[in-house]
C-alpha cells in the first residue's frame, strides 16, 4: 500500500474544494504551479489520478471524491490533536482564543475583561470579534460564542443564555433631558437610529401615526449604541447590550412602551471535544455563567421598564 505524503494533503483539499488551482494557491499562500506539482506528486505516490483537468479547473474523479472524505477527517483530527497538545503544555501564561460577534464583545464582554484578568491572571484572552462563523480548527481558535440552533458539526455546544427581552427606547443624557415628561409624539420628532421596520412597530404600539424614517441603520448593535451615547439619535435595544450603559447613566430608557423582539437569539459556547477538560476552558465556562447571572440581577435592580430577564 502506498505511503501517503501528508505534506501534500492541504494542497489536495484546497484544490478539491475550490476546483481551481489559482484559488487554492491563494488560500495556501503558494503559487498555482506549486499546487499543481504537489497534486501530481501525491497522485504519483498513490498510483492513481484524483482529478480530471479542464484547463485551470480541476474536478475530482470518483477516486478523488472518496479520498477527499478521508482527508477532511484526517486533517481535522490532526488539527484537534494539535490544539489539545498545545493546550496541555504546562508552565507560563496560557492563551485562550475566543471568537464572538462584535456587538456582544463590545457591549458586554469587554467591560468585564478586567474582572477576568483579576480572577485568572495567568490566562490571557485573545478575542476575535467577527460577524462570520469562524472555523475553529482552521483558524486555531479554542472556543466560540455563537447564536443559533446549537448544532455545529464536530463541536461541543453548551447553551449560555437566550436573549428574548423586548426592545426599549434608549438615548443619551441630553436626549433624556429634552424628552423629560414628553410622550411618543416627541420621540417621533427625534433623529432615530436602526431598523425603520422596528421603529414603525414601536410607533404603532405607541399609537403614533405616520411613516417612520431613520437617519442611519447598523449591522452592529455596538456601533448603534455608541451613536446613541453621542446623541446622534435614539435607538431600540435589548437589556443585555445596554445594562452597563444604563447603570453608568451613559444611556437612559426614554419610554415605558416596549415591543417584543420577534426572534429569540439562543447563544452557545462551542469548542472541540478534545478541549472539554482543558482548565482555561473550564475557567471560562464558569466565569461566563457567573457574569451572566450578575447581569441578570443588575437588570432586575435597574427596574428596567418592560425589559425581561435573561433566560438560562
Amino acid at each position: 500500500m502506498a505511503r501517503i505524503p501528508l505534506q501534500f494533503l492541504p494542497a489536495f483539499q484546497a484544490a478539491a474544494e475550490f476546483q481551481n488551482l489559482r484559488a487554492a494557491a491563494t488560500q495556501l499562500h503558494l503559487t498555482p504551479s506549486a499546487i499543481s506539482q504537489q497534486i501530481r506528486a501525491l497522485e504519483e505516490q498513490l498510483g492513481f489520478a484524483l482529478f480530471e483537468r479542464q484547463g485551470r479547473k480541476v474536478v475530482l474523479n470518483r477516486a478523488g471524491e472518496i479520498f477527499l472524505r478521508s482527508v477532511r477527517l484526517a486533517l481535522r483530527e490532526l488539527d484537534t490533536g494539535l490544539q489539545a497538545a498545545a493546550a496541555g503544555v504546562d508552565g507560563g501564561d496560557q492563551v485562550l482564543r475566543l471568537t464572538v460577534i462584535p456587538s456582544l464583545a463590545q457591549c458586554w464582554l469587554l467591560p468585564r475583561i478586567g474582572r477576568w484578568r483579576d480572577a485568572h491572571p495567568a490566562i490571557r484572552l485573545e478575542i476575535k470579534a467577527t460577524q462570520q462563523t469562524v472555523d475553529l480548527f482552521r483558524d486555531g481558535i479554542h472556543v466560540g460564542i455563537r447564536a443559533g440552533a446549537g448544532h455545529w458539526p464536530g463541536l461541543v455546544s453548551e447553551r449560555l443564555f437566550d436573549l428574548e427581552a423586548p426592545l426599549i427606547v434608549i438615548g443619551s443624557r441630553k436626549a433624556a433631558r429634552r424628552l423629560a415628561g414628553c410622550g411618543a409624539d416627541a420621540i417621533a420628532r427625534e433623529s432615530l437610529l436602526g431598523d425603520p421596520v422596528l421603529w414603525q412597530r414601536w410607533f404603532d404600539a405607541a399609537g403614533v401615526t405616520g411613516v417612520c424614517q431613520t437617519v442611519a441603520n447598523f449591522t452592529d448593535t455596538g456601533l448603534m449604541l455608541q451613536a446613541a451615547e453621542q446623541d446622534l439619535g435614539l435607538a431600540l435595544a435589548r437589556g443585555l447590550y445596554t445594562v452597563d450603559a444604563l447603570r453608568d447613566a451613559r444611556l437612559f430608557q426614554l419610554s415605558d412602551i416596549a415591543i417584543p423582539y420577534d426572534v429569540t437569539q439562543r447563544y452557545f459556547l462551542v469548542y472541540p471535544p478534545s478541549l472539554a477538560e482543558w482548565a482555561p476552558l473550564l475557567h471560562l465556562r464558569a466565569w461566563l455563567a457567573h457574569e451572566l447571572q450578575l447581569s441578570s440581577k443588575l437588570l432586575a435592580q435597574l427596574g428596567m421598564r418592560g425589559v425581561g430577564d435573561l433566560t438560562f
